[in-house]
Order: C-alpha cells, then structure tokens, then sequence
C-alpha cells in the first residue's frame, strides 16, 4: 500500500476526503474494504516478530484493519490529535477511556449532565470496581473547583450536553483537572468535530459516537477516542485490543464515506436548526427553547468563545408536561420518533421516558430535564417542511 501524506495547507473539507488515504497496488478510487479476521505471513520468523513487535505487520482484525487504520488516521487528523482508537460503539469509547486509565482507589469527577449511559458508567460501574465518582453541576466551576481540590484521576464532561445543551467553560474545567492530576474526557458528539476542538481548549482526551455526525445516515454503529500518541498505545489500545472493543472493517469503511459529506451535511443541518429554533422560540405552547446559536442561550456568549457553529441540536419545552410531550410528537408526519441524532433524517425524543430514563425524576429536575422536554435532532429537510411538521404538534398540544 502506498502512504498518502496529508498536506497542511489543505483546508478541512478537502481533508475529510483525502486525509491519511492509502491506495493498495490496484489503485483504487475508493477507500478499500478490507472484510477479513486475519491476515497471513509470509514465513513463521515474521509471524513471530510480529507478535513481539519487531515488524510492523496486521495480525487480526480485533488489534488492528486496514479500513479501521484509514478511518482512524481520518479522523486524528480532523481533530487534530496526534492518534486515535476506534471502537465499536460510542459507549464502547467512553467506557474504554475510563477504564483503561482509572484504577481501584481513584476518584472520578463528571459533570451531572451526561447522557444517561454515560451517567449509569460514572453512578454505577467505577464504584463496583472501587473507584470513587462526584458529580458535579458543569456550569458551577466553583463547584469543579471544590470537587478537583483532591487527587483526580479522570474527569468527563459533554459539551453541550445531552439532551439540554448545557454549555461548559472547557479551558477552565480543564484547568482545575490538570491541577489535581486528571486526564480530561469529552464527549464533543453534540458540537461534532467541525464545531468544536477539545483539544485545543485543554481537554486530553475526545471521544465520539460515530453513530451520530460521523456515518449521520442511520447505518452503522461506531466510536472514537482520540488524544496524545503516548496515552493511546500504553494505556488505551492494550485495553481495547485484548477486551475486544474492535469497530468492524464494514463499519469503518461507511464512516469513511460518512466523512466525505461531513462539512456539508452538519453545516446545512446547523442552518436547518437555527431557522427551526427562531420558529419554536415565538411558537405557542412552546415554553423554553435551548440552542447554542442564539442569544438567549444562558451560555451563548461561552459558545460564541469555543465553538465555530450552533449545531444540529435542540431541546424545547412543551406546556402539558408528558400528555403535551407525548401529544406533540404523536402529530409530526415528517419528524421521526427516535432516540438516535445527528443523523440526515430529522429526529425527536422524549428523553425522560427514553434516553434519561433510568437516572430518575429527582436527577432529571437538577438537570432541567422536565416532563415536557422534547431533543430535536435537525435534519436535511427543507426546513420550511420542518416548520409545517412542527406546526402540527403545535396545534395538537393541550389547549387551556
């Protein structure tokens, strides 16, 4: 196969389709898919160096692909790390940084507003395995500051978060963990790689949902964590590779094609979403409405700061509580009920009866999360159709 190297002038979107590409001797267009367990040597002096490191060579699929390696240089690359893992499934990213790194007497610091898998990882599993977690409200960096005053490990944050678009001061949260020793988790799924880099704000570690933005067509599962070269293969890849957290080469190669229309896909879904939330904020019925690109946004002026753009996301609030929730989305002819986002198709769920469910009623109210919140995932839809749709679940809410 022949190196492809990346110039540095290259702008993003020309990056999303030519950065780390590999051609194999016939010269394919096209990313090659590489669906294969294993791989066979030459002679057995090679297979043995290969297990001990001397030669550089793919020994089984779980441990390393072709089409995972593409995929993996691509997105570095995009986000300007230095290395990447991918995984099979986002929570396969998240719950893989956290482990390979935290040990048994440690502390976790998270911010409270997490998606709910996320907030089962931090309540539930670390402290099986002996390792103290904290929540903390991620707008309060007096409260970060409290939590961070102790030896810390890890702290993981999203910005914005799911599913109400808190946004976090990434550089002054960052600040205080590294004060107290802890490697810095986001989640930047919301934000997605074009609007917002972590690492550049004093995060050490992203992780993605490839799921969402990434293939954003409904397809495949997928996952990412990327960050320094040295943290990624001493401490995440042993974990990954002998756990078995491995994204299919199938999958690896429709993200690869998911990134060739990133840029375009999550620029127009952002438009999309700005003209859709001005709709909702005057709409009747509809009390709140939370999206980064507006000024009446509590953190607007933070996400002017870190962010580049508003993103495909929206949460709003209902009258009616769950009956008005229930009904709104019950009368959309055009908007999708689901708990994916981030995909081409527009999308709503009702997140304390789905996606934060299990984190229970008093959780939800610190967070926000009332009975008639609604998380909007905006699509590609003209968003005039978009408007009609929600004007539907308008007139269907709770009158009086």
């Amino acid at each position: 196969m022949s190196d492809h190297k990346t110039p540095s002038a290259w702008r993003p979107a020309t990056r999303l389709l030519h950065a780390g590409l590999e051609r194999t001797e016939f010269g394919e267009t096209s990313e090659a898919l590489f669906l294969t367990s294993g791989f066979v040597y030459d002679n057995a002096e090679q297979a043995a160096k290969t297990f001990t490191g001397e030669v550089e060579h793919y020994q089984y699929s779980r441990f390393a692909n072709p089409t995972v390696t593409a995929l993996e240089r691509r997105l570095a690359d995009l986000e300007g790390a230095e290395a990447c893992v991918a995984t099979s499934t986002g929570m396969g990213a998240v719950s893989s940084a956290l482990l390979s790194h935290v040990r048994a007497g440690q502390r976790v610091v998270a911010s409270r507003a997490l998606f709910g898998s996320c907030h089962w990882i931090v309540a539930n599993l670390l402290p099986q395995y002996g390792v103290e977690t904290v929540f903390v409200d991620g707008g309060d960096l007096n409260a970060w500051a409290e939590a961070l005053s102790q030896p810390t490990a890890a702290v993981l944050l999203e910005s914005p978060s799911n599913p109400m678009l808190d946004v976090l001061d990434l550089q002054a949260i960052s600040d205080l963990a590294h004060k107290a020793g802890a490697l810095v988790v986001v989640d930047n799924v919301f934000a997605s790689p074009l609007y917002q880099k972590p690492l550049e704000l004093g995060a050490d570690v992203v992780v993605y949902s490839c799921t969402k933005h990434i293939d954003g067509q409904g397809r495949v599962l997928g996952g990412a964590v990327l960050g320094r070269k040295d943290w990624i293969t001493e401490t995440l890849q042993p974990f990954t590779r002998n756990t078995g957290n491995a994204l299919s080469p199938f999958n690896a190669w429709v993200m690869l094609k998911g990134l060739e229309t990133l840029s375009l896909r999550v620029d127009a879904m952002a438009r999309n979403a700005a003209t859709v939330a001005d709709y909702l904020a005057d709409a009747p019925g509809i009390l709140s409405v939370r999206y980064p690109g507006r000024k009446d946004h509590p953190q607007y002026a933070l996400a002017q700061k870190q962010m580049s753009g508003g993103s495909s996301m929206i949460a709003f609030e209902v009258a009616g509580g769950q009956e008005g929730a229930f009904a709104f989305m019950n009368a959309l002819q055009l908007i999708a009920i689901s708990n994916n986002l981030g995909d081409a198709r527009s999308l709503v769920t009702h997140p304390a009866t789905t996606t934060h469910m299990k984190i229970g009623a008093e959780e939800r109210a610190r967070l926000g999360i009332s009975d008639g919140a609604i998380r909007f995932s905006v699509g590609l839809e003209d968003s005039a159709d978009l408007i009609d749709d929600l004007a539907r679940g308008i007139a269907a809410l709770p009158q009086g």
